[in-house]
């Protein structure tokens, strides 16, 4: 076979390995450039239909699993009478030769490897696959630590007809179990009774059962018990010892119900809490209940004893006692090879006596238990001489819990007394758990709803404004891991419609506590409150805001949603307040004359001018203009008559801290009597900015405008400061030249007019 191109794509390049059946060899893929495994069905068996078809079966059992613990298959063909099956190609060592090299293992190396076995099995078994030769030979480790079954040639899909072949032992000795050695139904417990032998080895370099004769294993499976693996190794842990001692019960009720469940009991067997755990203790074992149904049983003396003989040899090279005839006489050992033979058809004849005479069983009918209790089904087929194999348990809608809805015999089937047969019972209606689905979209999150046999009309969309992506689950009713009637309850997911936009508030000019309250009602987040001097914004209102852009909208919790308010703290500490009292005479006494007032100050900005008023006198009034100067800010207050410039007075910052600033003298004159005239109405419109006085005092400029000083043409004040009632005046431009001086000599203000 060597240098062979197997099915014109597979080139053989050497010989790695062999079993009772086949040959494997390692090949190069020439297609897809990859080395393979092929396994070649020995030549003395490619016209046995019968191991022509368990070859087959290796294929169809291991083709249907997938899983990074059992070895992949490719390919199967037939070129001539050559069959072969291509699989992967595992570089490494099969865990025999592991074993043969360095046993016993660390414990923690075979928690390891037993996990990954376990797991292969838990995945075959979900698929309906039983292994039914799990030893060491069929373990490969890989080079990176991963752990590979392989061999499934004599695993079986399960069936409700599932039987084990009459006559036939499957399986190496060592490691099968004792219903394998009964030649009964075999299950998903064999193979955990398999993997319990295969950890024993591993941390104790021996082997539970061991014998002279393959029999002789397979009747200690059944009768007797093993030493504790602590007895033979002190080192393994008490919560590892119980695992075998669990796997390795000869009731396979007593066993681990589930691969799944024991991989939990492998995987924490190392936790600090376990590891001194109290060992397990079991009922004693009944040899009885274990012997009645041996699968020895021979059909036709000298085939079938040869048959079964070569089936229980099979992988068991390595038990064989080597021996030696050197220094016998050659006339001797015809003498000694006639005995032999004698001897040992005499014991295999007297096995065969004891196994037809002694362990032969009846054959019973089986009843229905179908629409039972379990307990009162199980003592139903204990009656029958029945035994209870594996039980399953499902919810039926037809049936209430713990009836027995399903049996894999049927009624009136024949079988052996003491042989099992496996029940279905029907559980409570299970309830749903709910997954966590946030953060995926709808149709996601429906797609797995569904796939837990939740009803589709059941599932309900909601929407709502969020940071989340648009489109994704924001929450959940029920919330994750609650439980539920998948046909009943109702499932709403709320989807998020992304963030919501408002439009960014103003809160200049409002109190601090109403714009912390709009910001809180919005969403929005105050990041700081800073103080600032404003001559326009009365103290404890807002000044400013950042940022502030009213045409770009902001999310709340977004970057953008933190503001920071610069509230007012008044006027700056250097700023004086001061009321000019300006005396307005009409252009000519008692007739109208229209006066408007403007005026720029420290609340001005540079070049701007606020107005005070406008007003029609027909005799002189005096108005009270309300002024804040700065070091640097001076006040001008200019005066229109009749909608013409009349007057210009300048109040300097320095005069009013020293209490300096000049007077307004107007020119005396003989008082004139106006006629008598219906009373006009006064037309003043006050600055609105005038209006407020930033530290607190609310004082409007034309509320001094009193009732009682609209005709304050000769106030006390203005007649002491013009003694001089009879010099007239010389006109504007004069008294506008001279109105320096008086500044400079601190004296009045006056002004002059035709």
């Amino acid at each position: 076979m060597i240098g062979h191109e197997l099915g014109g794509r597979y080139e053989i390049i050497e010989r790695i390995g062999g079993g009772g059946m086949a040959l494997v060899y390692k090949a190069h893929d020439i297609l897809l450039g990859r080395n393979v495994a092929i396994k070649v069905l020995r030549q003395q068996f490619v016209h046995d239909e019968e191991f022509i078809r368990r070859f087959r079966r290796e294929a169809q059992s291991a083709a249907s699993l997938s899983h990074p613990n059992v070895v992949s298959i490719y390919d199967v063909g037939q070129e001539d009478e050559i069959h072969y099956i291509v699989m992967e190609y595992v570089e490494g060592y099969n865990l025999n030769e592991i074993i043969k090299e360095r046993a016993p293992l660390q414990v923690e190396e075979s928690v390891r490897i037993a996990t990954q076995i376990c797991d292969a099995l838990d995945h075959a078994h979900q698929n309906q696959i039983i292994h039914r030769d799990i030893k060491p030979h069929n373990i490969l480790i890989g080079r990176n630590g991963r752990v590979k079954v392989t061999d499934f040639g004599i695993a079986r899909a399960v069936t409700s007809t599932t039987i084990t072949q009459t006559g036939s032992l499957i399986g190496s000795v060592h490691y099968f179990s004792p219903e394998h050695a009964k030649g009964v139904a075999t299950g998903e417990k064999s193979d955990l009774y398999s993997l319990g032998i295969v950890m024993y080895q591993m941390l104790t370099a021996t082997l539970p059962f061991l014998g002279e004769s393959p029999i002789s294993v397979a009747l200690k499976h059944l009768q007797e018990e093993f030493d504790d693996p602590r007895d033979v190794n002190p080192l393994i842990p008490q919560s590892v010892e119980n695992i075998i001692l669990k796997s390795m019960r000869k009731n396979p009720h007593e066993r681990y119900q589930s691969a799944k469940e024991m991989i939990v009991d492998i995987e924490t067997s190392l936790l600090p809490e376990r590891r001194n755990e109290p060992k397990m203790q079991f009922a004693d074992f009944d040899a009885d209940q274990t012997r009645a149904l041996p699968a020895i049983k021979v059909q036709q003396q000298g085939t079938s004893l040869r048959r079964n003989k070569d089936l229980f040899n099979e992988d068991d090279e390595d038990d064989k006692p080597m021996t030696s005839n050197k220094g016998k006489k050659k006339w001797t050992k015809p003498v000694l090879w006639i005995s032999l033979t004698l001897f040992i058809l005499i014991a295999m004849g007297s096995i065969v006596w004891y196994v037809n005479n002694k362990l032969s069983v009846q054959e019973v009918a089986v009843p229905s238990v179908i629409n039972m209790q379990e307990d009162a089904a199980v003592a139903k087929l204990k009656e029958f001489g029945i035994e209870v194999g594996e039980i399953t348990r499902a919810y039926n809608p037809e049936f209430d819990e713990g009836m027995v809805y399903d049996q894999s015999k049927k009624e009136g089937t024949t079988i052996k007394e003491g042989s099992s047969i496996n029940l279905s019972v029907s559980t409570i209606k299970p309830f749903v758990t709910m997954p966590d689905v946030k953060s995926l979209t709808f149709e996601e999150a429906s797609k797995i709803l569904i796939g837990k046999k939740i009803k589709e009309d059941n599932i309900k969309q909601t929407s709502d404004y969020s940071d989340e992506p648009s489109g994704t689950v924001i929450s959940q009713s029920p919330g994750a891991n609650a439980e539920f009637d998948g046909d009943t309850q109702e499932i709403v997911l709320t989807v998020s419609k992304g963030p919501k936009n408002i439009p960014m508030p103003n809160l200049v000019g409002k109190t601090q506590q109403d714009a912390q309250s709009e910001l809180e009602n919005l969403g929005l987040e105050l990041e700081a409150i800073k103080e600032d001097t404003s001559f326009q914004i009365e103290k404890g209102k807002v000044t400013q805001q950042w940022p502030y852009d009213p045409k770009a909208p902001v999310s709340p919790g977004s970057p953008g949603s933190k503001i920071t308010l610069f509230v007012s703290t008044g006027y700056p500490a250097e700023a004086l307040d001061y009321t000019f009292r300006l005396p307005v005479a009409p252009v000519e006494e008692g007739k109208k004359t229209k006066v408007r007032i403007v005026y720029s100050d420290a609340r001005n900005e540079e070049g701007s001018t606020k107005e005070y008023g406008t007003q029609t006198i027909q005799t002189t009034q005096v108005f009270p203009v309300k002024l804040v100067l700065m070091p640097n800010k001076d006040a001008v207050v200019s005066v229109y008559l009749d909608g013409k410039p009349f007057d210009e007075f300048r109040i300097r910052y320095n005069d009013v801290k020293n209490g300096t600033v000049p007077e307004v003298v107007l020119p005396q004159k003989d008082p004139v009597v106006p006629p008598i005239t219906e009373d006009e109405p006064v037309d003043v419109v006050p600055d609105q900015n005038n209006e407020e006085d930033p530290k607190g005092n609310a004082d409007n400029n034309t509320d001094d405008v009193e009732d009682d000083t609209t005709a304050m043409t000769s106030s006390g004040k203005l007649d002491n400061n013009n003694k001089n009632k009879d010099k007239g005046h010389k006109g504007n431009k004069d008294n506008r030249d001279n109105r320096g001086n008086d500044r400079n000599n601190g004296n009045r203000l006056t002004s002059s007019r035709p």
